[in-house]
């Protein structure tokens, strides 16, 4: 029961860190998800942010992995949806 509670805690806190470090990105949206199933650290991140206009999907990605830096070393699996404000408003009509 103590690693299931220390495992749950991991992935609180390495999601929490995740958000920390992409509202760097001065984002309109921003969310995480766990799905890690207890294997792993995985996470699926949509990024709403003004950062990406004008950037290619690769360039978009390269900076998200950028403030993350650290926690990839960390993280199983990340799974990135980055958009542009426009790109939002289009998707979420």
């Amino acid at each position: 029961m103590i690693l299931d509670t220390n495992l749950y805690v991991a992935h609180k806190v390495m999601k929490s860190t995740i958000e920390r470090k992409l509202s760097q990105l001065n984002p309109l949206h921003i969310e995480v998800v766990d799905f890690s199933d207890g294997c792993g650290l995985k996470f699926d991140v949509k990024v709403v942010s003004q950062e990406f206009e004008g950037k290619s999907l690769v360039q978009r990605h390269r900076i998200v992995h950028k403030q993350l830096e650290e926690e990839m070393k960390s993280i199983h699996a990340l799974t990135l949806k980055t958009l542009t404000p426009s790109q939002w408003s289009a998707n979420s009509t």
